[in-house]
């Protein structure tokens, strides 16, 4: 498990030095998680190696990494108390706009799909 878990926290390291040489405006970890994903469907490592255990054995306490968040909408309370209706507009607009990408996607790709499945009408069955 330790081999896994310096996989993961290397993957974030370099993240974060990315983020840090270039100044992009994304987290280190997200970028070490990209980086990490690319490793990984490169290497394509069997189901049994040690970033995989490792990643078995922490999913099941990834609750635990939304404490942060919590602590931090507590702590801003009184700035989200001021901007209550900007943030509400915000949170409920950026939810309507993926739902509105998900479903146009999702109707584009189902239309396509049945143009694919659709049977040949010069053809015998």
């Amino acid at each position: 498990m330790l081999t896994g878990m310096l996989w993961l926290l290397a993957c974030q390291l370099v993240g974060q030095l990315v983020v840090d040489a270039t100044g992009v405006p994304v987290p280190g970890p997200v970028v070490g998680m990209v980086l990490l994903l690319v490793v990984l469907v490169v290497r394509d490592p069997p189901d049994d190696s040690p970033v995989h255990r490792t990643a078995d054995a922490v999913l099941p306490h990834l609750q635990l990494l939304f404490v942060p968040a919590g602590v931090g909408i507590v702590a801003y309370a009184g700035v989200l108390r001021d901007d209550l209706v900007a943030v509400l507009v915000a949170l409920v607009g950026s939810w309507f706009l993926g739902l509105a990408v998900v479903g146009l996607l999702a109707d584009r790709l189902g239309r396509r799909t049945r143009v694919v499945d659709a049977p040949d009408p010069g053809r015998a069955p």
